[in-house]
């Protein structure tokens, strides 16, 4: 009898499960994606039904023939890919590189990578889900469609190297509307007026001052709190009511992807990205007591549905760990909300009995905090509610009623254990919901006041997005699905569109031209709703309620002809993005106008080609300060760009001259302690070296970028390009070629 063949996404999960499996079983991982549309042309037949065209993606040849080969070795070939859209068609793509038929393959799924799933999954296997592999497919083809038909226009009306994603794009949008919104704002003035009271036994407490002749009272301006604060010295005061009343706080559900997210963002302040990235490694399995374990349950999930086992086994953990008393009579039910896949079970632990304090040193710290945050949320999902005591003291004053808040835990329950930490909050709020008052409070007690207090206060803005927040905003307008979040924010921050300052996103100056441009010509495909309607379509292909083929057709005759008439009006569309100056050209004497190039704006003269003058635009040349100091005279270094890009300045200049070249951000992959910069050759060309030069002599005329390669996890991948191609990225360790800038943003958009 042969071994049986598995083929897994991953190196680090191949050799989990192949410890799994044993001596029966050859594991052996494809390294992501095998084939793809290709990364230099379209590669969808417009004409003939949307057919892609699928290539071996550049690198993946030998891993395709080592497959091939131990395949035809194999008795039995079982595709264990990602149990999701994606992870279908990666499937499918690996069984038609290496020449089986679908009837010759066996899919396997698990949810968790312990040896009774997997175990499982193997005597569970079944056949392909082709309508998986068609709802993938849709969004592949569909972005590619929006990639590189609509980011081409970019570059000839605003410049080259941009790229548009039908739902990254959407993403910009909801970026940019919010700066509008914050930029429009007109604050409106306000006050407040809070009485410091005291009982008769010298108990204090604070009271806010609420209604005058039983209606909401409204304070605009200081005269008015100044004038309600002199008549409120002229009254007594009494209480006139007291409320007590007990309010349950359940726990919240398991984590889901977004949630998850969202979590780690506010608590951890991780990126989404670096989220996703440790918690792949917690499900691809740690080293823990001398094996290699699957730590999490699939991290790419909508769905808070848990199976029974791991209730009845949470359900033990809390008595042992909590007592009786914190365990409810009937396990915590939760509601998957409606639209979700429901494909998989919510993030919890593998092992619920592997306390993050057994693992806290097998892990590195972001895996320890990571999985800690999904243990407590777990665990504590299944507890009783908290009990909270609170407390309405209503106060009279003449005609006006003040009012003061209280409460206290009366039972802890989950919060024990876990609490859900909240978006930054209000201006007052933490203070009140932490207030306690006085126990022996009561209807008739008359009070002294030592202090009326009048506040200024003004309205403010709608918040900036953080990862979180728009994240969750992405999830309650259904655009996108929350396993392609992490890549449409870092996408959206490498192409320039979006800077992160201080965790809130920030459109910057091309990210809001780029949205102007694309959501007026374009209105139809990057508006919110119609994007939602697309991913509902989506999950009707993979149910088999709507044709592929179809829903691919109405999308693209719904924006083909407005992308005609935008490209025969290219000319039209560039001048309305230029604006006018008032610095004249010194050869000329026109007043120059604004133009876009790769490196931003700069001033040209409008009389081109007659005459070529260009300069740089002076709000442009430098760029708020560095956290780096100028060696010569201490000042802050800034940004300035140059003829051939960007550099270092000291921000003392005239008076200091110095420059250095601008570090990338990156450690150098040679020596692992220089940090890789941009520098000029003789001939004005410009590359990339270590700083340490020349104890270390790497170089490189490609651009490094800091993402590891998706495929063999190496640390940096490289951009590759000119300006008569697109760049691309491409990793020198298993020479997997990326996708170009346009195609980038589809990455961004398609997943399962």
């Amino acid at each position: 009898m042969g071994k049986s063949l598995v083929v897994v996404e991953s190196p680090a999960k191949a050799k989990t499960i192949n410890k799994i499996l044993g001596k029966d079983f050859i594991v052996k991982s494809c390294m992501g994606h095998v084939r793809d549309l290709p990364p230099k042309e379209l590669g969808v037949d417009v004409e003939h039904d949307f057919k892609p065209r699928y290539v071996t993606i550049h690198g993946k040849g030998k891993v395709i023939s080592e497959l091939r080969k131990a395949a035809q070795e194999a008795d039995t070939v079982y595709l264990a890919t990602d149990p999701d859209r994606e992870g279908e068609a990666i499937a499918w793509h690996v069984a038609t590189a290496i020449d089986l038929k679908e009837d010759e393959v066996r899919r396997i799924l698990f949810n968790e990578i312990t040896p009774k799933a997997v175990r499982e999954a193997i005597l569970q296997s079944g056949r392909l889900d082709m309508k998986k592999v068609n709802a993938q497919q849709a969004r592949r083809v569909l972005d590619r469609l929006v990639g590189y038909e609509i980011s081409p226009l970019l570059w000839k009306v605003i410049h080259s190297g941009l790229s548009a994603g039908r739902v990254q794009s959407v993403a910009l949008r909801q970026i940019c509307e919010r700066d509008q919104e914050i930029a429009a704002f007109n604050p409106d003035e306000y006050w407040s007026i809070e009485a410091r009271c005291h009982t008769s036994s010298q108990e204090s407490f604070a009271a806010r001052l609420l209604q005058h002749r039983g209606e909401k009272l409204e304070i605009a301006d200081q005269e008015n709190a100044e004038r309600i604060v002199g008549e409120l010295k002229q009254q007594s005061f009494a209480i006139t009511e007291v409320k007590r009343r007990d309010q349950l706080r359940h726990p919240s559900p398991p984590f889901i992807t977004s949630t998850l997210q969202q979590e780690c963002a506010r608590r951890l302040r991780f990126s989404v990205k670096r989220t996703m990235t440790v918690a792949q490694q917690l499900y691809e399995g740690a080293e823990i007591e001398g094996e290699t374990r699957g730590l999490i349950t699939y991290m790419r999930t909508d769905s808070v549905r848990v199976s029974a086992e791991a209730v009845t086994e949470v359900r033990d953990q809390i008595v042992q760990l909590y007592g009786a008393d914190y365990l409810p009579e009937t396990p915590n039910a939760y509601k998957t909300k409606r639209g979700a896949q429901d494909a998989h079970e919510a993030i919890r632990p593998t092992y619920v009995n592997l306390h993050p304090s057994k693992v806290k040193d097998l892990l590195t710290t972001d895996q320890a905090r990571v999985y800690e945050i999904i243990w407590k949320r777990f665990v504590s999902s299944q507890m009783k509610p908290q009990v909270l005591s609170l407390t309405t003291v209503d106060i009279s004053a003449g005609e006006y009623l003040l009012r003061a808040n209280g409460s206290s835990t009366k039972f802890p329950g989950f919060a024990l254990l876990y609490s859900e930490s909240k978006e930054d909050k209000e201006e007052g709020d933490e203070e009140e919901d932490s207030r306690t008052l006085p126990a022996g409070l009561a209807k008739g007690q008359a009070l002294t006041v030592e202090e009326l207090k009048p506040e200024q206060h003004f309205t403010k803005p709608p918040a900036r997005y953080t990862e979180a927040s728009l994240v969750k905003e992405l999830e309650a307008k259904g655009i996108g699905r929350p396993s392609t979040y992490a890549q449409i924010i870092t996408t959206l921050q490498d192409r320039e569109y979006v800077e992160r300052v201080e965790r809130n996103l920030i459109a910057t100056e091309r990210g809001h031209t780029v949205n102007k441009f694309l959501v007026e010509t374009f209105p139809h495909i990057f508006d919110v709703k119609f994007t939602a309607q697309m991913e509902d379509e989506l999950d009707r292909i993979e149910e088999g309620d709507d044709n592929w083929i179809e829903t691919v057709r109405t999308f693209y005759s719904s924006w083909h002809h407005a992308l005609q008439d935008a490209n025969s009006r290219r000319r039209e569309l560039k001048q309305a993005l230029q604006e006018e100056s008032t610095v004249a050209c010194e050869e000329c004497g026109r007043l120059m106008v604004i133009k876009w190039g790769r490196n931003g704006r700069f001033l040209a003269c409008p009389g081109y080609p007659q005459c070529k003058n260009t300069k740089p635009l002076a709000e442009e040349q430098a760029q708020p300060p560095t956290d780096a100091i100028c060696e010569l005279c201490q000042s802050p270094m800034v940004v300035k760009i140059g003829r051939y890009g960007r550099f270092l300045a000291c921000s003392s200049y005239p008076e200091c001259k110095n420059v250095k070249p601008l570090p990338l951000g990156v450690s150098c992959p040679d020596c692992g302690t220089g940090e890789l910069v941009e520098k000029q050759s003789r001939k004005g060309k410009v590359f990339y070296g270590c700083n340490r030069y020349p104890a270390c002599k790497f170089a490189s005329w490609d651009k490094p970028v800091g993402k590891p390669c998706p495929h063999c996890e190496a640390p940096l991948v490289f951009e590759k390009g000119s300006r008569s191609s697109p760049t691309v990225l491409y990793c020198r360790s298993c020479h997997t070629q990326l996708e170009a800038p346009a195609a980038l943003a589809v990455d961004a958009d398609s997943g399962g």
